[in-house]
């Protein structure tokens, strides 16, 4: 047993003689952790998918506002009022190093008293869980205001819908799908004006509320996504977004959608995005026109 004893200990002293310098030679990689550095708003909103960017549209920038030594995230809750359907997420949202940025969010597309008429049943209610993860490549979309270079970031993310059989029997193909973007995005200063682009890989169906792929096509398609916001003071931003889905449903066909908002963030810990959308068509139902009103709390 004495023996046993003094071979483990060492062993002991072995590993911790190895795990010493792995440790500081981590420790020199990962910078210290500061919170609260970026400029307001500059980290964007969280949209209805949980990633930093407008309500619509994905961002290259990261949530929150930790920099290049620091942590940041959010929390939000989003509610989207339509005459026929109320589409409800929240989620969270926390970035690395102004590098790295992992999402998660929950959306609730209920259909009321229309899915009645749909013969689901009044009050039938679709839920997605989605988890992202998005990797800054290059740029910085604030302080890179001596180029024209702008902040470019590539991201995933994987979406689960809880109603199976209901989307298999309106024609979709899967309850679960993964998209893949690159996103742009430039901030200029001088102009108090944000412009952003991003290039989804999708075949998801409403965003994936109706499933993924379908009847008429099961395949990955680039879609656009775009932004443009000005800045009427340093709390204070307007702006409008487009974004294109595929039309994969023979049952029924899928618009465009659109918006015009305007954010208000009194400090970097909170912010609340109120907006007009336009969502076209949503199965079978169109003009799906209302408000979208978000609330973050976040640093």
């Amino acid at each position: 047993m004495p023996h046993i004893a003094e071979a483990a200990a060492a062993v002991g002293l072995l590993a911790c003689a190895v795990a010493t310098p792995v440790a500081a030679q981590i420790a020199d990689w990962i910078p210290e952790s500061r919170t609260g550095g970026k400029l307001i708003l500059t980290g964007g909103v969280s949209t209805l998918e949980g990633s930093g960017g407008g309500g619509l549209a994905t961002w290259a920038v990261t949530s929150g506002y930790g920099e290049r030594d620091g942590i940041g995230g959010n929390v939000h809750a989003t509610y989207v009022n339509l005459p026929d359907y109320e589409l409800r997420s929240w989620g969270a949202s926390t970035s690395f190093w102004d590098r790295v940025e992992v999402s998660v969010a929950r959306q609730e597309f209920d259909t009321g008293e229309t899915g009645a008429a749909l013969g689901l049943g009044a009050g039938f209610t679709f839920t997605q869980d989605i988890v992202g993860v998005k990797v800054k490549l290059i740029g910085d979309a604030v302080y890179d205001q001596d180029t024209w270079m702008p902040q470019v970031a590539v991201g995933v993310q994987h979406k689960a819908n809880d109603q199976g059989a209901i989307i298999a029997a309106v024609g979709g193909r899967d309850d679960e799908g993964t998209e893949y973007y690159v996103a742009a995005t430039k901030l200029f200063l001088a102009e108090s004006l944000l412009v952003s682009g991003a290039v989804r890989f999708t075949d998801a169906n409403q965003t994936g509320l109706l499933g993924f792929g379908g009847d008429l096509n099961d395949d990955l398609e680039p879609q656009f996504e775009g932004s443009v916001g000005y800045l009427l003071n340093r709390n204070l931003a307007i702006g409008a977004e487009y974004r294109t889905k595929p039309d994969n449903l023979g049952f029924a066909g899928e618009d465009d959608w659109f918006d015009v908002f305007a954010a208000w963030a009194p400090n970097r810990h909170f912010s609340v995005t109120a907006a007009y959308v336009d969502l076209g068509s949503i199965a079978t139902f169109e003009d799906q026109r209302g408000l979208y009103l978000s609330l973050q709390v976040g640093f």
